[in-house]
């Protein structure tokens, strides 16, 4: 890939064209994403990121930037269990959820889901409209790999953090067992596309998702540019065979 073009699936382009296209296909699919990511993984992606806030560990008064946060399914249960901790504590819980998102068809469609009490912004993940060590954690579920600056975006996300913040970072991965990679291949691209298209009406878009997946660096890569940003203590969790991994840092 030559340093102008950037990856949109299987295709090479212009980095302003893979933003287009991006807020393109977010747009088409907004009003039922949160319906197709429960088909398409079977409702596991809800335990893949449960498992997310667990690791975050949230605590009342804490701020929570989530990027490219689409409905705001990861900041309301961040949220919630902040709420948690405080009743246990009987305590009052001023926690902030912010959730980022480029495309502002995804933030309208959680507003419309009834969750209008978050503050949302349309934003690069990128470019980052908050103050140096603004947030005690940072998320982003799915998103990285839709990034167009991914290097950048880690970047931003160390210098938002407090210091002892955390960064966690839920993304679509690659299985640790070749047989099971090439069962899992066969079923994305032959079933999810054609999901899409009974769903949403838009297969297009959901072909362009399969393909990013098999584009994302594999887990020791995607490790090592969460190191190069800055970030401390960096690991990660494969989860369902590494069909989805957990990446975690610490801004120490």
């Amino acid at each position: 890939m030559s340093d102008d073009k950037v990856s949109f699936g299987f295709e090479e382009v212009t980095r302003d064209e893979k933003s287009r296209r991006v807020k393109g296909v977010f747009a088409s699919v907004a009003g039922k994403y949160d319906l197709m990511n429960d088909l398409m993984s079977a409702g596991v992606h809800r335990v893949w990121k449960s498992n997310m806030i667990a690791w975050l560990n949230p605590q009342p008064g804490e701020i929570l930037v989530d990027v490219a946060g689409g409905t705001g399914d990861v900041a309301r249960a961040f949220r919630r269990k902040a709420d948690s901790v405080a009743s246990r504590r009987n305590v009052a819980n001023d926690t902030l959820t912010i959730v980022a998102d480029i495309n502002e068809a995804m933030l309208v469609a959680g507003i419309k889901a009834g969750e209008g009490d978050m503050p949302r912004v349309a934003c690069d993940a990128a470019l980052l409209p908050f103050e140096d060590r603004y947030a005690d954690a940072i998320t982003i579920s799915f998103g990285i790999r839709n990034v167009v600056e991914i290097d950048k975006a880690l970047a931003e996300f160390r210098r938002v953090l407090k210091p002892g913040g955390r960064f966690a970072c839920l993304e679509f991965s690659h299985m640790t067992h070749a047989l099971m990679q090439d069962l899992y291949d066969r079923y994305s691209f032959s079933v999810i596309p054609k999901m899409g298209e009974l769903v949403t009406g838009d297969s297009a878009s959901y072909q362009y998702l399969v393909e990013s997946i098999r584009r994302f660096p594999t887990q020791e890569v995607f490790a090592e540019k969460v190191k190069a940003a800055g970030f401390s203590n960096v690991g990660w969790t494969n989860y369902s065979g590494g069909v989805a991994a957990l990446h975690t840092g610490w801004a120490v």
